[in-house]
């Protein structure tokens, strides 16, 4: 059943480019009844998966849909080309708008600079917690880790599950920058900077996973992030991530186009992950 499992993931991914449909569960899990989705969805990809057990058709077919459901990798890239684009045209109060729907941070006081750093953060982020993520735990448990993963990202963006959201992305957090050190050279940035400052901004970060992915981004595109961050409960001060320049509307479209190809990479990978698992469990 591995091979069902790694074709469903592939084509779901596949489908979240094509088939970008703006009322599919990816787009409303964090609004007014996301945390329901979610749970109806974790509930109904347990069911998926036990029905399709032993049916490898109808298993691939339920990972596809399942992954096109959760999967964020398109809305992600239209939300950060809009942020790139409202940023090169000064429509800061637009910017301000696209991006309150990413991030809990509040954004009324921030500038250009700010709002480029706030975005790049939130675009890598969001390529972990609706990209990676859900596709690691999906070649680990199908269809129930697809959408438990997904689920567990979107309580913790509504203020709830973190201490279950920090013992589950764990080992995504780290696999996410892995792929973005792999993945920098494709987009013109430095393997090398994602790696150094993933490995050495990191450290001094209060979270056991936050952070690793945005520093890993900084690094690859040679630039600033972290430090003070104002959210409604208050002012955060995080640790600087990079040692580059300050961001720019450019620099969030590069990292857009770095989120697509470690959400690429993190599909093949996945995949290859369900082969793996899969004869293990039949060794």
């Amino acid at each position: 059943m591995s091979a069902a499992r790694a074709i469903g993931l592939l084509l779901g991914a596949a489908a979240d480019g094509v088939i970008n449909q703006p009322v599919r569960p990816a787009t409303v899990l964090g609004g007014r009844y996301g945390a329901g989705l979610a749970g109806g969805l974790a509930v109904a990809g347990l069911i998926a998966e036990r029905v399709t057990r032993h049916r490898p058709l109808a298993q691939a077919l339920s990972t596809a849909v399942a992954t096109w459901a959760v999967l964020g990798a398109a809305n992600l890239a239209s939300d950060g080309t809009a942020l790139a684009r409202d940023l090169e045209e000064g429509e800061l109060d637009a910017a301000r708008g696209t991006l309150a729907g990413l991030d809990r941070r509040c954004t009324e006081s921030l500038d250009v600079i700010g709002l480029s750093r706030a975005s790049v953060e939130s675009v890598a982020q969001q390529t972990n917690d609706a990209v990676v993520g859900p596709l690691f735990w999906g070649a680990v448990a199908g269809v129930p880790g697809l959408v438990g993963a997904r689920a567990v990202a979107v309580l913790r963006g509504l203020g709830r599950a973190a201490r279950p959201a920090d013992v589950i992305n764990l080992v995504p957090t780290r696999y996410a920058a892995a792929l973005t050190v792999t993945s920098a050279p494709v987009v013109g940035g430095s393997a090398g900077g994602a790696w150094r400052a993933w490995r050495r901004d990191t450290a001094a970060h209060p979270s056991p996973n936050d952070g690793r992915v945005e520093a890993a981004f900084a690094g690859a595109l040679e630039i600033r992030l972290g430090g003070r961050t104002v959210y409604p409960h208050g002012v955060e001060e995080l640790p600087v991530l990079g040692d580059g320049r300050n961001p720019d509307a450019g620099h969030v479209t590069r990292a857009v186009e770095l989120s697509r190809v470690v959400g690429w990479l993190s599909a093949v990978s996945s995949a290859l992950l369900a082969l793996l698992f899969g004869r293990r469990r039949r060794s």
